[in-house]
């Protein structure tokens, strides 16, 4: 009995250390949640008004018999993959969905070239052969530095390849982050009539500054997107494992307390035993 009490001490204070790393990390996760919504809410307005604008530019393009590479394709073949996933797990479902997503797109088209951010990322595919063009660790604080490396080897890239897509996970909500297959280049634009622009100094030039511009600002945004939702998977994963371990706890105090009453129990009745058989010796 005195083993099976030290047992239950011992798997007790286990699951209370366990609980208070979980707890730890969900609050610093819920810190960081708050601190990259906050970048990411203004960051989403500039990529949708310039895409808005390139599908003006592209129906007065047509209108003049332009074709730009950046919009309407670089007659290349293949195809170029940038991968978002995290440096660090703990994160629940997070790192598989996005390693799962990448790689169905891969065997979709095995002639990709892969650029990967985040070390999940990196290990994951490093096993399989593919591709690698570069890769990024440890962006933890996602800036516009960061954004324009990036973008310098997705650019570099689509002088390869004929498309450029990406996989990352969109912030959604609080509970909800879905991961997201997206075309980067050429750039997708929806359909527009025509309209007569006056535009200077060229429509080229216009054009091929404005997509590079907005490039540079959607892999901003996607870079935060993924990890405000790398954060909020994270939170979710701690607050279950806080959950599970006060149940674990709950469970593991209640068989203590009976065996720690069986115990004293049968101490007890041990005594009683003891001091009737020294009556009935007197």
């Amino acid at each position: 009995m005195a083993k099976k009490l030290r047992q239950l001490r011992r798997r007790i204070r286990n699951i209370q250390h366990i609980r208070q790393i979980a707890k730890a990390m969900y609050t610093i996760a819920s810190t960081q949640v708050i601190q990259r919504k906050k970048e990411l809410l203004p960051a989403r307005s500039f990529p949708e008004e310039a895409r808005n604008i390139l599908a003006d530019l592209r129906a007065w393009a047509k209108a003049n018999f332009l074709a730009h590479p950046f919009l309407e394709g670089n007659g290349l073949s293949g195809y170029g993959l940038v991968v978002l996933n995290s440096d660090r797990g703990l994160c629940g479902r997070y790192v598989a969905e996005v390693n799962q997503a990448a790689l169905r797109f891969l065997q979709n088209h095995p002639e990709t070239k892969l650029i990967l951010v985040g070390e999940k990322a990196i290990r994951f595919f490093a096993q399989e052969k593919w591709p690698i063009v570069a890769t990024h660790r440890r962006l933890e604080k996602p800036r516009l530095p960061h954004a324009q490396k990036l973008c310098e080897e997705i650019l570099g890239l689509y002088r390869e390849v004929g498309e450029i897509h990406v996989v990352y996970t969109e912030f959604r909500g609080e509970l909800i982050q879905r991961v997201r297959v997206e075309r980067l280049l050429p750039v997708p634009l929806p359909e527009k009539p025509g309209r007569e622009l006056l535009v200077e100094p060229s429509l080229g030039v216009v054009i091929e500054e404005l997509s590079k511009a907005w490039l540079l600002g959607r892999v901003h945004q996607i870079l935060l997107e993924a990890k405000t939702s790398e954060h909020a998977a994270r939170r979710q994963a701690m607050k279950t494992a806080t959950d599970n371990a006060d149940e674990i706890l709950e469970k593991l105090t209640i068989q203590y307390n009976k065996a720690r009453q069986q115990s004293i129990t049968l101490e007890l009745m041990d005594i009683m035993g003891g001091a009737e058989a020294i009556r009935e010796e007197l």
